[in-house]
């Protein structure tokens, strides 16, 4: 089986644990590991939606070899594959047990949370890439400024660390940040954990829909590779995929809307929350419905059609970015 990925250090780690996985549970499967360096691996200065959001960016070029036949599966992060669109001929075939979706507070030395509660984030800059983090991060450090910030899990660290400037997508430099807000799985896997100054609870900072849960696509007709991938499918995260993908299905989010949407199972009961929120923060949206969690998406749809119920749409147009001439 050839599984394609990215070729940054997090999505490496995940991919291989797939292949692991898989080995265990069919001992008989070759396995190869396909790098790709997508446009979003390759260009880390322009704002992801230029090249059409994080699934322009780190997905459809990886998706596009499935669809030829070069690839039996491609490893993703769920929360970079676009759910508000179709994907004809593809399938998630699983989704591996889901990681601490946590959010995280990463700053540099001399810096403390402390620090920037007390100040409301004046006099610092927070950099991160993510308008649902920035935003977030807005409501809770009101004067803190928000800084564009590109890179794998271990570059950005690296770039905080050693005071860089980070360049603009229209020219010059910003910078260098103070702190960084980052998945706490991205920094496990990639040996970082030990820099996280603070964790933000889902009360705090509701994760990205998906956050933490690693996917694996393939071709919808190749029932052999589904069957090999429904050996290492784990059940829980995957309604927590289809219930928190409906959402994003509902409210037809774009790469630029700060959508946020985490989902909980106790026994046969699932939880879900989802917000939608504008650039700045200042105007929230958020719906908690509860349902049987054999029923995921019936669910999502509830909570997405709540929010649009709310106000949810007139939120998400304000936020659709221009169309990109050229």
């Amino acid at each position: 089986m050839r599984i394609g990925t990215r070729k940054s250090t997090m999505a490496l780690a995940q991919t291989e644990d797939i292949a692991r996985r898989l080995k265990a549970a069919a001992p008989d499967l070759d396995v190869e590991i396909v790098k790709f360096e997508t446009v979003g691996d390759t260009d880390q200065t322009s704002k992801l939606l230029m090249h059409g959001g994080k699934g322009g960016a780190f997905v459809a070029e990886i998706r596009a070899a499935v669809r030829a036949g070069r690839l039996h599966a491609a490893m993703h992060s769920l929360k970079d594959m676009p759910g508000n669109e179709d994907t004809p001929g593809l399938v998630i075939g699983a989704t591996l047990a889901r990681d601490p979706p946590t959010d995280a507070l990463v700053l540099r030395a001399g810096v403390s949370m402390e620090d920037i509660r007390r100040s409301r984030g004046k006099g610092f800059r927070l950099g991160t890439n993510a308008v649902r983090r920035a935003a977030y991060a807005r409501r809770l450090f009101p004067d803190i400024e928000v800084i564009h910030y590109r890179g794998a899990a271990d570059t950005r660290v690296r770039k905080l660390d050693q005071s860089e400037m980070q360049r603009l997508p229209g020219g010059g430099e910003v910078g260098p940040a103070d702190a960084l807000i980052m998945a706490r799985s991205g920094l496990e896997r990639v040996g970082l954990a030990n820099r996280i100054a603070y964790e933000f609870s889902p009360l705090e900072m509701l994760p990205a829909v998906g956050q933490g849960i690693v996917a694996v696509e393939c071709a919808a007709a190749d029932w052999q590779t589904r069957r090999y991938l429904s050996l290492i499918d784990d059940p829980a995260a995957h309604l927590s995929c289809d219930a928190e993908r409906e959402v994003l299905w509902v409210l037809n989010g774009h790469c630029n809307s700060p959508i946020a949407g985490y989902s909980t199972i106790d026994a046969a009961r699932m939880s879900l929350t989802a917000s939608v929120l504008d650039e700045v923060g200042r105007q929230f949206i958020e719906v908690s419905r509860s349902g049987p969690a054999e029923r995921p998406r019936e669910l999502g749809r509830a909570v997405g059609l709540a929010l649009l119920d709310k106000g949810a749409a007139a939120v998400i147009e304000r936020t659709r970015p221009e169309p990109i001439k050229g």
